[in-house]
């Protein structure tokens, strides 16, 4: 069996765990790659999701070599014959378990942004990974569940290894894999996109399957007679929805667009992320560049959204795809509120630039010095209320720490407070 990818993956797993819905189960993702799948898993079954971040201890002389597990709330799973037969000390085993546990801790609270992990006692908890290959972190995060204090743990995964399958059904309740090849030599093989996950997008993930009332789902924008697959994500009290474009032939997969998008869904703004170009089209890098054709379909879709949800919307734009939204935002019955363009290329957008009327910001990178000066003039053209904020040591596509936290939440703030209606003033 063949995986398009992780999303794919993970909803034919939830296809065959639907049996479990009854128990409200929690879902636990292993990170990074098996979040994707978990998250998939968890939407299906209307179940909360997590991870579970587990470390091995491993041998000092012999670091490969486990000798147990730890994972958050002090649960501890060691094997002691490992221990005797290493000849490890205790003074060893204390300074490991020191180590192991604070990057633990450190990457826990990256994953979930400061949100308490969800309590697992008295739980049926379903461990989901993208694949297994030798086993050993499945059993450890299986242990560790356990050891928190789940009743009922269950082992999801989309494809592993038959003989790993068999040993792990000793440590759990209940395994489910969908595909046990006899030739198997790794996960990755048996998916056509195996690219690996980021920490963003975990953290993405986690933000929107922790939103109560959120309603998230998958849709289809016709443009011209071509279908465009989106995810349309709309918190309860939708205030305005962000429509995005995506640049350089990325998808609605891009995970920095997938992490504004989630600070957005924070403040109580809805998203739209959809391909401006179908897989076949992207074959074709002219298309990238075919600004006519990008802003055309930016418009249909937010056509298609305005009949669908009575608030305002907004474009966000990256790279080329930023000239496409103010070419769309440029229509005088575009009905576009705010633009935001990420590292883009709004000079694309040509002349139209002086018939956008919507407040406009402009976002680049300290040191992306030639889109810099791309923006410098393309702003020159706009005469609508506008502004270009610079984040400082940040390059084109913003992968330096904390550099697309700012662009987050200055595309928060720009949207919320261009698109969202004003509170009322109830001051005597």
């Amino acid at each position: 069996m063949l995986f398009m990818d992780r999303t794919d993956a993970g909803r034919r797993l939830a296809g065959a765990l639907g049996h479990l819905g009854r128990r409200e189960p929690v879902v636990l993702g292993l990170p990074r790659g098996g979040v994707p799948v978990a998250f998939e898993v968890a939407r299906a079954l209307g179940a909360p999701l997590d991870v579970t971040v587990v470390r091995k201890l491993g041998v000092p002389y012999q670091p490969e070599l486990g000798f147990g597990a730890v994972g958050e709330g002090g649960a501890r799973v060691v094997s002691d014959a490992i221990v005797r037969h290493a000849g490890i000390s205790e003074a060893d085993v204390l300074a490991v378990e020191r180590a192991e546990t604070a990057e633990l801790e450190r990457r826990a609270h990256a994953y979930r942004a400061g949100r308490e992990r969800l309590p697992l006692r008295g739980r049926t908890v379903i461990v989901v990974d993208d694949g297994v290959a030798t086993g050993a972190t499945a059993r450890a995060a299986c242990r560790v569940v356990r050891e928190q204090g789940a009743t009922h743990v269950v082992l999801a995964v989309p494809v592993a290894s038959p003989d790993v399958v068999a040993r792990l059904r000793d440590d759990v309740d209940e395994v489910v894999c969908l595909s046990t090849p006899a030739l198997f030599s790794s996960v990755g093989e048996w998916y056509q996109d195996f690219s690996q996950t980021s920490d963003d997008e975990v953290v993405a993930l986690l933000a929107r399957a922790g939103r109560g009332g959120t309603v998230s789902e998958e849709v289809e924008v016709e443009s011209g007679g071509t279908r465009l697959a989106g995810d349309l994500v709309l918190p309860r009290g939708t205030g305005a929805v962000v429509v995005f474009a995506h640049g350089s032939g990325s998808s609605r997969h891009s995970p920095r667009n997938r992490a504004v998008a989630s600070v957005l869904n924070s403040a109580g703004l809805g998203t739209l992320l959809f391909d401006l170009l179908t897989p076949a089209e992207e074959t074709d890098r002219a298309n990238v560049f075919d600004i006519g054709l990008l802003a055309g379909r930016l418009a249909d879709a937010t056509g298609w959204l305005r009949n669908r949800v009575s608030v305002p919307v907004g474009s966000f734009g990256a790279s080329t795809g930023a000239a496409a939204a103010l070419r769309a935002a440029a229509a005088t019955d575009s009905g576009v509120g705010a633009v935001v363009s990420r590292g883009g290329r709004p000079d694309l957008a040509g002349a139209d630039l002086s018939g956008v009327r919507a407040p406009t910001l402009l976002i680049v990178g300290g040191d992306d010095g030639t889109v810099i000066d791309l923006n410098r003039q393309a702003q020159a053209s706009l005469h609508c209320e506008n502004r270009l904020e610079i984040v400082p040591g940040a390059t084109h596509l913003f992968e330096e720490p904390g550099a697309l936290d700012q662009v987050a939440a200055l595309a928060r703030d720009w949207f919320t407070a261009h698109l969202l209606p004003e509170e009322p003033d109830t001051a005597p």
